[in-house]
């Protein structure tokens, strides 16, 4: 297990510097000048150039991320061109947004895919089933953003029940329930992907598993179907959910960025689409490092997960 550990941090280090190197080569090949872009239009030549070189954009770009993984070795992620704040303490308190979203998205699409995906499998054929299968088709065809704004215009715009912008109340807002009104829109909408995804595949390993030797002597010894359904046949597609789990965080991390901007919910995503619009490079860098990272790191505890789930699996 050690070892075994010790090789995922390498691998995970080694990740997070690939996705570091992509991410600042992309952001400087971006057309655009971060101190134009702050003194405007009409500034000067000797202005411009002045700030250039406060901000270190005037040395090579090998130059300013060899400066920024030295900073960054130390646990400083750098100040905010345009914010001028650090961007740990910018990114940490948008961060804590987005892993709310994305919190209530797993949740809606793991409760909501399981339970379809488990019930479709045991009523193979039916009404339910087909309705399911063509639901979770069409889930996996439509975009989050568009049916973000479908939701918006039903229940927001037309219905009134639930807000559609924000993720507190101008007045009276911020309590729990205030917040729990807003996130349940955004979350919805980031999570109908994933949702459609895992009832597909609960139903498929629902499907495989319980045609296995185990569960039809089960079931030849009298034991009741509920206890069958899940001592015996969901249990072992806890490896599957797993799996899911890990991929679907990351889709739910990148899809924040677009749901985020269509409920104008103050999240790592908006921050970093501001960031890029500004050319704000350290706020860019900082804000795609943390999710990436979050992401590394829940795919190792997956890994480690499928240990306990199912002894069968080797590490290597």
């Amino acid at each position: 297990m050690i070892a075994f550990l010790v090789r995922r941090m390498l691998a995970m280090v080694l990740t997070l510097l690939g996705v570091s190197i992509v991410v600042f080569g992309m952001l400087h090949a971006v057309p655009g000048d971060p101190a134009q872009i702050m003194l405007g239009p009409e500034a000067d030549a000797h202005a411009l150039q002045a700030l250039r070189h406060e901000l270190g954009l005037d040395q090579p770009v090998y130059v300013q991320y060899v400066r920024w993984l030295r900073n960054l070795m130390r646990g400083d992620l750098g100040t905010s061109i345009v914010l001028r704040r650090s961007v740990f303490g910018e990114v940490m308190q948008r961060f804590d947004h987005t892993l709310l979203l994305a919190l209530a998205a797993i949740v809606v699409s793991f409760a909501g895919g399981i339970a379809i995906g488990v019930v479709s499998a045991i009523r193979r054929g039916s009404l339910f089933d087909r309705t399911a299968i063509l639901l979770a088709t069409g889930g996996l065809s439509l975009p989050s953003f568009w049916f973000a704004l479908v939701l918006i215009v039903v229940f927001s715009l037309k219905l009134r029940w639930l807000p559609g912008t924000g993720m507190a109340s101008a007045v009276n807002g911020g309590g729990v329930l205030d917040i729990l009104r807003h996130l349940v829109l955004p979350a919805v909408a980031l999570a109908v992907i994933p949702l459609a995804v895992i009832a597909r595949y609960t139903r498929s390993a629902m499907l495989e598993v319980s045609n296995q030797d185990y569960v039809r002597t089960a079931r030849a010894k009298g034991l009741p179907e509920r206890v069958v359904t899940v001592h015996h046949a969901f249990k072992n597609t806890l490896v599957v959910l797993i799996t899911m789990l890990g991929l679907q965080t990351g889709f739910l991390l990148a899809g924040a960025v677009y749901i985020e901007n269509v409920f104008s919910w103050p999240g790592i995503g908006q921050m970093l689409v501001n960031g890029i619009l500004t050319r704000d490079f350290p706020l860019v860098q900082g804000g795609v490092l943390i999710v990436a990272t979050t992401y590394v790191v829940i795919n190792v505890i997956t890994d480690i997960a499928y240990v306990y789930f199912d002894p069968r699996v080797r590490l290597s």
